[in-house]
């Protein structure tokens, strides 16, 4: 699982670590499409829609994509002491606490996608996070003990959460806190999507920290063209392009955000089965889904399992997954069946 960055700061953690999928330079065309852009969660965001025949005030799309984002703050910041999901880990063990409908819907998927990667995904992994130096704590000096991690993971778990649908309520049977930081991307591109269609916007690619969602044409008529990142610490280069709409697209690597001690790289993503960062030869990991916020968290709980785990999942699944796996000093690709209708180039 991955760390969480302050929301409102400007930082390079969510938007090179967990999300590296790059726009392809868009060609001249007609209509010429609308671009807004503005900072939230942490990372930046971007939004490309082509307007209805009813014009729309740009300046009131803009702040209603903005309302959108902020809402994900107020409920799943762990950075806002006031937020729902920061006074849920302040509750007390064993009591009902009220949630929002859309908090409640986040903590479901995530469960699902806890469930279905065999424990790889887990919402209640932040403390292990923090431990190792990628929380709001910062760096660490040193790796933690065994004694450390042992003690963290007895109070985490998924299966020590009880969800009540009818009250929309959530009740922790352990001092356990959840952490969002993994889907709650692609949550908000999923609101500002379902936003925009709302305005009557039906052309849009939405990207909030490297998370997308696409629907209609592009301003050039035809699918919307983004790609995947190769992993590479330093350059930035096309791995693979896709040709999409009417889907969302979530890629998670380990490749950018990691620390080295004593000869040895930690990355910054925590297997929550062990409490160690992970560390395999799978690299990158792309998922195309029609929710951005279910692409996000499976990206996440395939960079976990691993390559050969992965691909069992995903094939079980019936997900549409892009892997990048490192042999030696070279990159092996693959992809699921699902994924090949995605792939404008093949690489």
């Amino acid at each position: 699982m991955t760390s969480a960055v302050k929301p409102g700061s400007h930082s390079t953690e969510w938007l090179f670590c967990i999300a590296c999928s790059l726009l392809l330079a868009a060609c001249a065309g007609d209509p010429a499409p609308v671009q807004l852009a503005g900072d939230s969660m942490g990372t930046s965001w971007h939004v490309t829609y082509v307007a209805p025949d009813g014009a729309l005030d740009s300046s009131r799309v803009q702040a209603g994509i903005e309302s959108q984002l902020e809402r994900v703050e107020q409920s799943m910041s762990t950075y806002r002491p006031e937020s729902e999901i920061s006074r849920f880990n302040d509750a007390p063990v064993d009591t009902w606490f009220p949630v929002s409908t859309e908090f409640y819907s986040v903590l479901s998927t995530a469960l699902m996608v806890g469930r279905e990667s065999r424990g790889a995904y887990d919402v209640t992994v932040g403390p292990l996070v923090d431990v190792w130096g990628f929380g709001p704590g910062g760096a660490v000096g040193s790796a933690p003990s065994q004694e450390v991690i042992d003690a963290l993971k007895a109070n985490m778990g998924q299966q020590h959460l009880r969800l009540d649908g009818e009250a929309v309520s959530v009740r922790k049977l352990r001092p356990l806190a959840l952490d969002f930081s993994s889907l709650a991307k692609g949550f908000g591109v999923d609101l500002v999507a379902n936003w925009l269609q709302s305005q009557g916007i039906e052309r849009f690619l939405v990207e909030v920290g490297g998370e997308m969602r696409m629907a209609g044409l592009s301003h050039r008529g035809d699918p919307w063209h983004v790609a995947i990142e190769q992993p590479d610490s330093v350059a930035r280069s096309v791995a693979a392009a896709l040709s999409i709409t009417d889907n969302a697209v979530a890629t998670s690597g380990d490749y950018r955000n990691y620390f080295e001690l004593e000869g040895r790289r930690y990355s910054h993503t925590i297997d929550p089965r062990t409490g160690q960062p992970v560390d395999h030869d799978l690299v990158s990991v792309t998922v195309v889904h029609p929710s951005a916020m279910v692409a996000d968290a499976w990206a996440t709980g395939f960079t976990v399992l691993g390559t050969e785990e992965a691909a069992a999942v995903a094939q079980q699944q019936g997900l549409a997954v892009y892997f990048i796996r490192r042999s030696g000093e070279s990159l092996e690709h693959s992809h699921t069946a699902e994924f090949a209708p995605f792939l404008a180039v093949e690489k």
